[in-house]
């Protein structure tokens, strides 16, 4: 598994873990399926319970900006990219 695939199965359990995801089995993610709405079905808490989390895990920051929030929690894909362009590191501290 690549850097790239194993941030985003990474981030696929940490989905399921933060936000209690009880039915959802990491692997069941889609990687580029929408986080929101029709996808995985998540809503604003859930992003802001995700958004503290990756925070305190990667140490990125999440700034104010609904667009590019929007854009960064579009699905796992783009969330693990977020956190490889902020400079975030795999495997930091659970």
């Amino acid at each position: 598994m690549g850097g790239s695939e194993a941030l985003e199965a990474e981030i696929k359990k940490l989905i399921v873990e933060a936000l209690a995801l009880e039915d959802v089995d990491p692997g069941q993610i889609e990687t580029d399926a929408a986080l929101f709405g029709e996808g995985l079905g998540l809503d604003s808490i859930d992003a802001l319970e995700l958004a503290m989390v990756l925070e305190e895990r990667y140490g990125v920051t999440i700034e104010d900006d609904p667009d590019g929030n929007a854009r960064i929690f579009a699905s796992v894909r783009s969330l693990a990219e977020f956190v490889r362009t902020q400079g975030g590191e795999p495997g930091g501290n659970p």
